[in-house]
């Protein structure tokens, strides 16, 4: 999905998880906890017409523009949703990176679910390494959390994987594509060093918000 998906769902891909849509509003069903990722702007509710005072026949309303159109800061996907991923850290051959989901537009999204990730080759091309919402050796995953992700708030996940030879048939890999949800733009994360570029599957925790948020 594109921006106009973000009044759409997010999901995993490579999961075998369909997202879905979670409407807005009150006496909607409370969500049911999946392996789905739904993401999209809150809709706010029209305001009220104002009310002006007459206009005098000698003294014509100004014209009116278009109304302003909300801007994304410079560096924000047109969607207003960002991933990001940080240093990889070891651990008795198993392999950790902590995901984050930042909301870097003017609006609110609605998150519930899992990110969006693929292996790479170094042309590019995806790699039939499975990943799997869950936990793993390096984190315990407590299922979706569904949050109001508010602009300039964040939400985090984790992703791991064995890199050891004794844990199996393992691809090795050149970067890992993440996404908040299929359809929304990804960015390109290289996997640098030989011990970290070994895979045998990923293994992620649902996207949850930080204390507080």
């Amino acid at each position: 999905m594109a921006a106009g998906l973000l009044a759409g769902v997010l999901g995993l891909t490579l999961s075998g998880c369909a997202g879905f849509l979670v409407p807005a509003g009150e006496g909607e069903p409370e969500p049911t906890p999946s392996r789905s990722y739904g993401v999209h702007a809150d809709k706010l509710p029209t305001p009220f017409p104002s009310v002006s005072a007459p206009v005098l026949p000698d003294r014509p309303p100004a014209a009116q523009g278009p109304a302003p159109t909300p801007t994304v800061p410079a560096g924000c996907p047109s969607s207003g949703l960002v991933v990001d991923m940080g240093e990889v850290e070891a651990a008795l051959g198993h392999r950790a990176v902590g995901l984050t989901l930042t909301n870097c537009g003017s609006k609110p999204y609605r998150v519930h679910g899992y990110p969006s990730v693929r292996a790479l080759d170094e042309a590019g091309d995806p790699l039939p390494v499975p990943v799997n919402p869950g936990s793993s050796y390096m984190g315990s995953d407590r299922g979706p959390q569904e949050v109001m992700l508010k602009p300039g708030k964040t939400m985090r996940s984790l992703l791991a994987w064995v890199s050891t030879p004794t844990g199996g048939d393992l691809i090795e890999g050149d970067a890992l594509e993440i996404a908040p949800a299929p359809g929304l733009e990804a960015r390109t994360f290289p996997l640098k060093g030989s011990d970290v570029r070994l895979l045998d599957e990923l293994n992620m925790t649902a996207w949850r918000a930080d204390s507080g948020q």
